[in-house]
C-alpha cells in the first residue's frame, strides 16, 4: 500500500486536492469532528482537563474554540487528547484500507506529530496567498486568532514544501489540480 500524505498551508486546499485522488481518504479533520459528536471519552478526557471550558457532551466546537483563545497553551492540550485517538482512527481506517493500492492522508498536523512514515509519499499543496485569504474570507467562522494560534503551531510552508516529494499548484480549479494528480500517479504507479 502507498501512502500519501497531503500537506500545505491552512486554506491551500488540501482536503480538495486529497479527494480527487480517487482513493480512500482518512481526513482528520472529519474525524475529530466525529470525535467531538461521538466520543464520550475524548469528552471526559476534555472536561478534566479543561472544566471551565468543555462542559457538556456532544462538545461543542465554541467551547473548544473559547478554551484556544482564552489560552493558547489549550491548544497543544486538546491535540495531545485529540491526536491520540486520531492516531487510533487512523490505523484502524489503514488496516480497513490495507489491500487497497494506495490511501491518502489528510492529516493538518502529519509531520508536526509525527504521523507520517519515511516511505510515505509527501504531495505539498501550493497555492498563491492571495487565493487562500480570499478562499478564508469565504469561510464563515474564521476567527483571526484562532488562525494564528494553529498557525504558531504549524511548521512552515517552506519547511513543508521541502519535505515533500511533488508539488501540486492548486488554483482551485478541477482541472490544473487532476492534471497535478495525474503527473503524480503516473509517477509512483
Amino acid at each position: 500500500m502507498i501512502r500519501i500524505g497531503i500537506l500545505g498551508d491552512i486554506g491551500s486546499g488540501k482536503s480538495y486536492v486529497a479527494n480527487n485522488f480517487g482513493y480512500p481518504v482518512f481526513n482528520a479533520d472529519q474525524e475529530v469532528s466525529k470525535l467531538y459528536k461521538k466520543n464520550k471519552t475524548t469528552y471526559s478526557k476534555l472536561n478534566k482537563l479543561l472544566p471551565e471550558y468543555i462542559n457538556l457532551f456532544p462538545i461543542d466546537k465554541n467551547e473548544i474554540i473559547n478554551a484556544i483563545l482564552s489560552d493558547k497553551n489549550n491548544l497543544k492540550k486538546i491535540i495531545k487528547i485529540v491526536h491520540y485517538e486520531i492516531r487510533n482512527k487512523m490505523k484502524l481506517f489503514l488496516k480497513k484500507n490495507k489491500k487497497k493500492k494506495i490511501v491518502i492522508l489528510d492529516i493538518p498536523l502529519l509531520l508536526e506529530n509525527k504521523i507520517n512514515n519515511k516511505k510515505d509519499i509527501l504531495v505539498f499543496v501550493e497555492a498563491k496567498k492571495f487565493d487562500i485569504k480570499k478562499k478564508l474570507k469565504k469561510r464563515v467562522n474564521l476567527n483571526h486568532k484562532l488562525y494564528n494560534n494553529f498557525r504558531e503551531i504549524q511548521y512552515s510552508p517552506v519547511y513543508k514544501k521541502r519535505k515533500s516529494n511533488f508539488i501540486i499548484k492548486n488554483d482551485f480549479t478541477k482541472r490544473t489540480v487532476k492534471k497535478g494528480i495525474k503527473s503524480i500517479l503516473s509517477e509512483i504507479l
